[in-house]
């Protein structure tokens, strides 16, 4: 059972082949069900802080090897059927293999099946895809590993953030440097597109050093953004083939989902913690998480202050740090509070704050937080520093 629960992501992409292209009403019964699943879950399944001992590590990495082929298969399944394309070999083989008439899907679709086809489809990509990639893009001397993480980040079209997050995040987080670290009361639409151009930019900067230091040109075929940017050329291209332009178009948008979401996760994990300048990283530099059933769809990414104090290790390998940080609530909870009640997210985040500064902050870091804090516009924060 142990290994199996880490299936339960596989799992549901299969599911969601066989049912979301059943017809009418299916694809938003199952995005609705699907996220209400989870955010219960969390609250009502006990807290995943056991730390378990497996003999077999590589029936852990096989769920995350299938998702790309899983994952492909509803992008360009939600492709053609959101497309006027003609069906083609891909659609012959879909209706082989999962009993799904996608021809059938296409002509009984409507406009909120299409919106939910598209948000669902995007959010899959973000936790069954970008997750991870992230897990596999870490293990730097696994050329497997490091391949199939890639080609898992490029659904997203997110071939930077294999280079910027290992070689730049883990080296800045908490630092106003790091774009994948949110100030306090920071504009969660405005850190999408800041976070996603800043990442693009530091990632070029540490390929082209990297290049630099092994003597070869920036161009060259081992550029590891370029060759990212080609796998997603080459998904891009088969969405083409499958729905034409319109079904690139409906590609990039659930990729360009896919992306926000993952800033949005990156917003929520370090939301206005701070850290001083050549300290270390430590775990109160994280908003932890032990939330079961968010623990199981993303791979422990939850535990995510053991990650970023020892960023070797393996998901199954990460501490549950019960006496750090903690997120007020799931992964996928705050995940939609941020992008649809920002609001509420930074008021419940106000007081955790708080607590941040007053029993983990050390004294460098406090005077930090109060400048961020009188900065923030937050009444609770303003308040604890001009009260």
């Amino acid at each position: 059972m142990k290994y199996l629960k880490y299936y339960i992501s596989t799992l549901t992409l299969i599911v969601a082949i066989c049912t979301c292209f059943l017809g009418e009403n299916y694809p938003t019964i199952f995005f609705i069900g699907f996220s209400l699943f989870i955010i219960i879950g969390d609250i009502i399944v006990k807290k995943d802080d056991v730390e378990q001992e497996y003999s077999k590590p590589y029936l852990l990495d096989i769920p995350m090897y299938l998702n790309f082929f899983l994952l492909s298969i509803i992008v360009f399944s939600s492709v053609f059927v959101l497309s006027d394309a003609a069906p083609g070999v891909f659609v012959s083989g879909i209706s082989n293999y999962f009993n799904t008439e996608l021809l059938e899907a296409r002509a009984s679709i409507n406009y909120i099946d299409s919106i939910s086809l598209v948000a669902l489809t995007g959010l899959f990509i973000g936790i069954m895809g970008t997750v991870p990639g992230h897990e596999l893009a870490h293990r730097k001397k696994n050329k497997f590993d490091m391949f199939m993480g890639n080609w898992l980040l490029a659904l997203s079209w997110d071939c930077a953030f294999a280079v910027e997050h290992v070689h730049g995040h883990h080296k800045n987080v908490g630092l106003t440097s790091d774009p994948a670290t949110a100030k306090r009361g920071e504009n969660i639409y405005k850190f999408i597109f800041k976070a996603t151009i800043k990442e693009q930019v530091d990632a070029w900067k540490i390929e082209m050093n990297h290049s630099k230091k092994r003597g070869r040109s920036i161009w060259s075929l081992k550029n590891r953004i370029m060759v990212g940017y080609f796998r997603s050329i080459v998904i891009t291209t088969i969405s083409f083939l499958i729905g034409g332009m319109k079904g690139v178009f409906i590609y990039l948008v659930c990729a360009f989902i896919a992306k926000a979401l993952l800033e949005v996760i990156n917003f929520s994990e370090h939301y206005g913690l701070i850290r001083v300048k050549g300290e270390p990283v430590q775990p109160h530099h994280s908003w932890n998480s032990n939330s079961a059933l968010s623990s199981i769809y993303l791979y422990n990414v939850t535990r995510h202050s053991s990650h970023h104090e020892k960023a070797n290790l393996k998901y199954w390998e990460l501490h549950s740090y019960q006496d750090a940080p903690m997120m007020p609530q799931g992964y996928l909870t705050m995940l939609y509070m941020a992008l649809f009640a920002p609001f509420f997210f930074h008021r419940m985040m106000a007081k955790k704050l708080l607590d941040w500064d007053s029993y983990f902050a050390s004294e460098e870091e406090k005077i930090l937080a109060r400048e961020q804090n009188m900065e923030s516009g937050i009444p609770a924060l303003v308040k604890s520093v001009s009260g």
